[in-house]
């Protein structure tokens, strides 16, 4: 039987847990290896040629150390800076994690969209070409959060996260014009959908919560081509570059498909 193949996913944190469980599901005959690049964490704090600079040769290193047969930048913010640096620097097939905005716009019904992502992310002009090419005649509001990320680090660490420091970050995402008022979000950011059940019960009123995670999950499957059978020998692997170790297990389990990561 073939060997089960090897899907790395990098993201700036723990993010994207939320693509990996994605993925996971859709193809748990592969091996995972997850590296959050906690060292520099949070990307939202450097400069987009720090970022560069930084993400592509650290990836260069994880192809060598790891052979992966696909990899998956799981981060809104590198994405949409290093993709075709990665492309044209390394053989091997990359999916990317940009903001939802096309079945975004698709799908409202209000036409009021919002983008709720870093201030690095909605700030770039790939998401504003996005919204230029997408929109469909939606009004985007643009909300740059600036501790959202940490916010949902710190939850799933086990530390207490409060609804107002939560709210804080959300309430700017709710437009209401009297006749039209948001009823699409767009978490344009891996880390949020750790917090969706907190998001949902603070939201001033319900709206659709769009995540691009199980897309991903359909382009990385469609790429590797038909699904092998599960393997006793797909395991997982988690790795910080800070070179700490991990002390997650019991909450990791899940993203990795019931899998305890070494």
């Amino acid at each position: 039987m073939a060997a089960p193949p090897t899907i790395l996913v990098f993201d700036s944190g723990l993010g994207g847990l939320t693509v990996l469980r994605e993925i996971v599901g859709a193809r748990p005959d592969a091996h995972y290896v997850y590296v959050a690049d906690d060292a520099f964490f949070p990307y939202g704090h450097h400069t987009e040629e720090q970022i560069i600079a930084r993400v592509v040769p650290l990836v260069g290193e994880l192809i060598a150390a790891h052979t992966p047969d696909l990899v998956v930048i799981a981060c809104n913010t590198a994405s949409t800076l290093v993709m075709s640096h990665l492309r044209s620097a390394y053989s091997v097939p990359f999916v990317g994690t940009v903001p939802a905005i096309k079945p975004a716009c698709a799908s409202s019904r209000t036409k009021r969209v919002s983008v709720l992502g870093t201030k690095g992310t909605v700030k770039r002009e790939y998401t504003r070409k996005l919204i230029d090419d997408f929109a469909q005649g939606c009004e985007v509001t643009l909300v740059g959060s600036a501790e959202l990320a940490s916010l949902a680090e710190r939850a799933l660490n086990g530390f207490y996260v409060s609804d107002k420091d939560i709210s804080a970050e959300l309430t700017p995402c709710f437009v209401d014009h009297g006749n039209a008022r948001t009823d699409t979000v767009v978490l344009a950011c891996t880390h949020y959908p750790l917090l969706l059940d907190r998001l949902v019960k603070l939201a001033p009123w319900p709206v659709d919560w769009i995540d691009p995670a199980p897309a991903i999950a359909r382009r990385v499957s469609d790429l590797l081509g038909g699904p092998g059978r599960e393997s006793d020998t797909a395991g997982a692997e988690m790795v910080f570059t800070s070179k700490r170790p991990h002390t997650l297990s019991h909450a990791l389990m899940p993203f990795f498909g019931g899998r305890v990561p070494a």
